[in-house]
């Protein structure tokens, strides 16, 4: 009767032994796996983290630069001014689709908006009084305006960056520059982990799960949402609580357990503040694969102990089989965690060289900047250099002649021959002229020009271009023709980068008919409906077949070796680029036959931005007008 008793008493402290051991492993091994989750997290919210400082940082200070315009600042002095205003937010809405921007839009000292981007949209904001907005107080207080709201007429969410508008140092209005952060959110989606984002009341209002979005952490107090009702922040949204079941602590994991239609679902959450903006950022990965791994791993040792104490009960001969068995079981828990451990690592290397290369792509494109400048003034240089001996000759001209003239006009002194030795000083004053003149024009081509741009009166421009390279087109016995009506728009530009596209234009037109039997090349400039369109029309072999497409490219040329690096089409194009317009090769329609022709298209500058001022050191005197240079010998 004893017996039956002793097999039981050790069967039920075998079975309890058993339990507690898999309850310990399922412990361990769930707080293990929870840490190496937290960790994964915690790589995950790095990358999210630069995803959205990036973002922001892309306008933080375009508010301000903005707010410096001359357009703002006007409309800021005379905010009913109706043509100040239409230029404005003709302006705006320029910048605003330029940048990318959601909104840009300027408010008065009250708050109410002056000009906006969405001038012409069905519910502009002109006329709407945003002064309860922090961002509008921080700014007319002289500070920084920050803040994330829904707007109150689009209905659209967006992050706001406010900057005050000082005229003569006072403080005349705020300029607001509206951001969409809906590109961010949509790159967190599709994972396997939830990111979102709190402001300081713990609303979510960035969430890569649409039905979390505009929810709280925490059910919000009458406190809370009259604080975000006070600046309306989101509109009439109910904010309705996230279903939270539950939340606790395990192995130094925050959990959250949520239900949501019925399913329950355990969150490990990680979190980091984002303090300039005063939010939160969290990462909530799902515990579910960690605890069936650790249920799994519970299970196989609970399992293994089970075999291997029938085993010992039933045969102790097979005692050395199940040790056996145990050391595999053992090995295969070591090689999990080592893996689990090599994967970490490996994500952290990922992290460090995303890092790395994204450091490398800014620096790789501030060389590309600095880069462009300086081909842009070395293929003046190099300009200058192909001219310098036909230059010499230009000018040595006008010397000889002046020493002629000096010469006779002693003689004429010595007879008393006045009259007409006043003719041979004037004669001698005009030449000086003439060399001061092209030493003018040299002087501005070879000057590193401004960055800013301003209007630009086209014909100064191309008289300019063509007193440089006159002596290159006598020399190649070209025939010159300029067709530039009088009533031609200023445009948008920098006339000495202007002049150098010009110049490099009209040098591979001389080049490509220089002994051609037709050598004509023609200057052409119309007003179109958006700007002013230029022609440089020759009448050379032309573009062959295949190579329009190239023409643009950095090092390709069409010309010998040893005679171009193939640089100054390219520095051209993107100096018009730079300009807003357009460079490009067109087809001849003249039915004059084979030929090149380049087209440049400019905008026409803002009428308030476009003083009556001639480029950089060009003569006084350049009026266009439409004339005709006879083919001469150098």
């Amino acid at each position: 009767m004893r017996r039956p008793s002793v097999f039981s008493l050790a069967a039920v402290a075998a079975l309890a032994a058993l339990l507690a051991l898999g309850s310990l492993t399922y412990s361990q091994s769930l707080d293990r796996l929870l840490g190496d989750t937290a960790r994964r997290g915690e790589n995950t919210l790095t990358l999210a983290e630069l995803a959205l400082r990036g973002q922001m940082e892309r306008f933080e200070r375009l508010p301000e630069l903005i707010a410096d315009d001359p357009l703002v600042k006007a409309i800021a002095t005379d905010p009913l001014n109706l043509i100040t205003a239409d230029a404005a937010n003709r302006y705006l809405q320029t910048i605003q689709t330029l940048l990318g921007a959601s909104d840009i839009y300027f408010m008065d000292a009250t708050g109410i908006t002056r000009a906006a981007s969405n001038f012409d949209a069905e519910k502009p904001f002109i006329g709407g009084n945003f002064a309860f907005r922090p961002y509008f107080r921080d700014a007319i207080n002289g500070g920084e305006g920050r803040f994330y709201a829904l707007g109150t007429t689009s209905g659209k969410r967006g992050y706001y960056f406010g900057a005050p508008v000082r005229v003569a140092g006072d403080i005349r209005g705020v300029l607001v520059v509206k951001i969409d952060l809906d590109l961010v959110e949509k790159a967190w989606r599709g994972a396997d982990y939830q990111v979102l984002v709190t402001d300081p009341e713990g609303v979510v209002f960035l969430s890569s799960n649409p039905g979390w979005r505009f929810t709280a952490l925490t059910p919000l107090t009458q406190t809370q949402r009259a604080a975000l009702s006070l600046h309306r922040r989101y509109a009439d949204l109910p904010l309705p609580a996230l279903p939270v079941a539950a939340s606790h602590q395990q192995a130094g994991q925050h959990l959250l357990t949520l239900t949501e239609s019925g399913t329950t679902h355990e969150y490990l959450m990680v979190e980091r503040p984002v303090r300039e903006a005063d939010w939160t950022i969290r990462v909530m990965l799902n515990t579910a694969a960690a605890r069936t791994q650790a249920l799994s791993l519970a299970f196989v040792v609970m399992l293994g102990l089970g075999l291997a104490a029938m085993a010992g009960a039933v045969v102790l001969q097979r005692r050395a089989a199940l040790r056996d068995s145990l050391r595999l079981q053992l090995a295969a828990r070591a090689q999990l965690e080592q893996r689990v451990t090599e994967r970490t690592r490996e994500l952290a290397k990922v992290n460090a060289t995303l890092e790395g290369e994204v450091a490398e792509r800014i620096l790789a494109e501030d060389n590309l900047r600095r880069a462009q400048s300086d081909l842009v003034q070395a293929g003046k240089l190099a300009a200058l250099g192909q001219m310098s001996a036909a230059l010499s000759h230009e000018i040595n001209q006008p010397l000889g002649a002046a020493r002629t003239y000096a010469d006779n006009a002693l003689v004429l002194m010595d007879r008393d021959r006045l009259p007409e030795a006043r003719h041979n000083l004037t004669r001698i004053l005009s030449l000086i002229d003439r060399m001061s003149s092209i030493s003018g024009h040299l002087r501005s081509f070879a000057r590193a020009p401004h960055q800013k741009l301003r209007a630009v009166d086209v014909a100064e421009v191309v008289e300019a271009a063509i007193e440089i390279t006159n002596p290159r087109l006598r020399a190649a016995r070209v025939d010159l023709t300029v067709d530039l009506p009088p009533d031609l728009p200023h445009v948008q530009g920098g006339p000495v980068r202007l002049q150098q596209v010009l110049v490099n234009l009209l040098t591979n037109a001389a080049d490509a008919v220089e002994g051609t039997a037709n050598r004509h090349i023609a200057i052409t400039a119309r007003a179109t409906p958006t700007g002013l369109r230029i022609s440089v029309r020759d009448h050379g072999p032309g573009v062959a077949p295949g190579l329009p497409d190239r023409i643009f490219d950095p090092f390709f040329s069409t010309k010998g070796v040893g005679k171009g690096l193939g640089l100054g089409l390219s520095i051209s194009y993107n100096i018009i680029r730079d300009f807003g317009g357009n460079l490009s090769h067109g087809t001849p329609d003249d039915g004059a036959g084979q030929g090149a022709e380049f087209i440049i298209d400019l905008r026409t500058a803002i009428p308030e931005n476009a003083p009556e001022i001639a480029p950089e050191n060009a003569p006084e005197n350049a009026a266009p007008q439409t004339t005709t240079q006879p083919e001469q010998a150098a």
